[in-house]
C-alpha cells in the first residue's frame, strides 16, 4: 500500500451529553472466543461536486458524538470480567476514534470489482487491533477522501459489543444525524445482555452431538493450509434472474420439498458446492457450511426491539465432499434449510449453555463461513453523501460475504477469497447452476 492513503488527523470523539458511568456485563454469546475481533465495513460514496470537506468532516464528528449518547457502550472499553470467562464493558465516556484521510490513488470506480489482494484496502481503516480486549476503542470511523472527490468510510466495531444487525442499526442512526434529518431514535437501544445468559430458560445440559457446529471432523487434506494459501479475492453478482434460476434448479432436484427455497438457501448452497468442487477435497472429507441465524424472534421470551448485542447462532450444514458434489443443488439447499429449521428456542438455550460451560468455539477444519450483509440495511447508510455505491469489507478473506448491490434490491454480490490455483474452477462452477 505504501503511501496510497495518508492520514490527515485522528481524534477521540466523546458523547456530546453526559452518559452513565458503569460497568456492563456482556452476554455468554457476546463473550464467545470466536467473536473477539472487529467487524470492518467499507462504504463508498459517489463524488459530490462542490462539497465542503471541512464542513462534512465536522458534521460527521458532531453526529458521532450525538450517536454515542444512547449508544454509550461504544465509547467504553471491553475487558475480561474479573474472575470469570465472560467479558464486560467499562463505560466512562472514553470515546470512539474518528480519522480523516485522503488518497489520490483510489477513485470510486476501483470498488466496482474485487480488490487485487486480500489486504489492499487495509489503510481505508488504518486503526485496527489484533486484540480487542487490550483497551482499544470499540468503535473507529475513518473518512477517506478519494482522488475523484468520492468518499470512502471505513468503520470498525468490536464484535463482542454488537452483531451485524445491531451495528447496522447504530450506523443508520448515526447517518440520519449526519445527514441532518434529526431522527427520532427508532427502537431505543437496549442492553439487557442477561437475556442470552445460561440462566435464561429452564436448565438442561447441552448435548454435544446435536450442536454440530462445535463438533470436530477429521482433517484429511491439511485443510487450513489448502484454503488459506495464496488467496485471491473474487466478486460475482447474482441478479434476480440468476437467483430465480437457482431456485428452479434446486426445487426440480428435490421435488419432495413443500415450497421453493429462499434466495439465501440456494445461493449459500451453490457457493458452498462451487467452493468445495473447485478445491477438490478428498471425497470423504467432511465439509461444513456455517452461517449466521438471527434468533431475535426464535427465543422465548422474545428479545426486545433495539437489542444490539450478539443475537445470532451459527447454522451448520454438513456433508461429505463426494455427496456435496454428486447430489446436486437440491441436496445442498435442503441441508441449508434443515440447518435453519433446527434453530429454535431449545437450540438457542443449548448453545448458550455450551459456550458458557466450556468456552466452546467452532472448529475451522472443513468449514466455509457465509455471512449475509445484504439484508442488514447497510445500503441505506446515507451520511449526507447519498447512499453508498459500494458496501463490503475492508479486507476480503476466506470468509464469504453476501453483499448488497447498488440500485438492485434483489441482487446479491458474493465476495470471498479463493486460493489462486482454484479461482478459475470456482468461477466456472459458480456460473453454471445446472452442474
Amino acid at each position: 500500500m505504501g503511501s496510497s492513503v495518508q492520514v490527515k488527523a485522528a481524534v477521540v470523539i466523546t458523547p456530546s451529553d453526559p452518559t452513565p458511568t458503569c460497568v456492563l456485563s456482556l452476554s455468554a454469546l457476546d463473550s464467545q472466543l470466536f467473536l473477539r475481533f472487529t467487524i470492518e465495513y467499507l462504504l463508498v460514496y459517489r463524488p459530490c461536486p462542490g462539497l465542503d470537506r471541512g464542513a462534512t468532516s465536522a458534521r460527521l464528528k458532531a453526529a458521532l458524538a450525538q450517536a454515542l449518547v444512547p449508544y454509550y457502550p461504544f465509547a467504553g472499553r471491553v475487558r475480561p470480567s474479573p474472575g470469570g470467562s465472560g467479558l464486560e464493558v467499562v463505560c466512562r465516556a472514553q470515546g470512539a476514534v474518528f480519522i480523516e484521510a485522503f488518497s489520490d490513488r483510489y477513485t470510486n470506480s476501483d470498488f466496482d470489482r474485487a480488490p487485487k489482494t486480500v489486504t489492499c484496502w487495509r489503510k481505508l481503516l488504518s486503526l485496527y487491533t489484533t486484540d480487542v480486549l487490550k483497551g482499544s476503542p470499540p468503535l473507529v470511523v475513518q473518512l477517506t477522501w478519494l482522488g475523484d472527490g468520492a468518499a470512502a468510510v471505513g468503520v470498525g466495531i468490536n464484535h463482542c459489543v454488537s452483531d451485524g444487525i445491531g451495528s447496522a442499526e447504530f450506523l443508520n442512526y448515526f447517518s440520519e444525524l449526519a445527514s441532518g434529518k434529526c431522527p427520532a431514535l427508532g427502537p431505543t437501544p437496549v442492553w439487557n445482555r442477561h437475556i442470552l445468559n445460561p440462566s435464561y430458560g429452564s436448565p438442561n445440559r447441552a448435548c454435544p452431538a446435536i450442536l454440530t457446529e462445535f463438533n470436530r471432523v477429521p482433517d484429511l487434506c491439511d485443510f487450513m493450509t489448502l484454503v488459506s494459501s495464496d488467496l485471491k479475492p473474487t466478486s460475482i453478482i447474482f441478479d434476480r434472474r440468476r437467483l430465480n434460476e437457482l431456485k428452479n434448479v434446486a426445487w426440480s432436484l428435490s421435488p419432495l420439498s413443500e415450497s421453493s427455497y429462499t434466495s439465501f438457501e440456494v445461493l449459500a448452497a451453490h457457493v458452498w458446492r462451487s467452493w468445495a468442487r473447485a478445491l477438490a477435497f478428498p471425497s470423504n472429507q467432511i465439509l461444513k457450511l456455517l452461517f449466521s441465524i438471527n434468533v431475535r424472534n426464535r427465543v422465548k421470551p422474545g428479545i426486545p426491539d433495539g437489542y444490539y448485542g450478539n443475537a445470532f447462532l451459527l447454522g451448520c450444514a454438513q456433508s461429505s465432499a463426494k455427496e456435496l458434489a454428486q447430489k446436486g443443488l437440491g441436496y445442498a439447499s435442503g441441508l441449508v434449510r434443515s440447518a435453519k429449521e433446527r434453530v429454535d428456542n431449545e437450540y438457542v438455550r443449548k448453545v448458550v449453555e455450551r459456550v458458557s460451560e466450556s468456552r466452546a468455539s467452532p472448529d475451522s477444519v472443513g468449514v466455509l463461513i457465509v455471512s449475509q450483509w445484504s439484508r442488514l440495511g447497510l445500503e441505506r447508510v446515507d451520511l449526507g453523501l447519498g447512499r453508498p455505491i459500494h458496501v463490503g469489507p475492508i479486507c476480503c478473506d476466506r470468509y464469504c460475504l453476501f453483499l448488497p448491490v447498488d440500485n438492485e434490491r434483489d441482487a446479491v454480490k458474493v465476495m470471498v477469497a479463493i486460493p489462486a490455483s482454484a479461482v478459475d474452477q470456482y468461477q466456472y462452477f459458480l456460473s453454471a447452476s445446472h452442474l
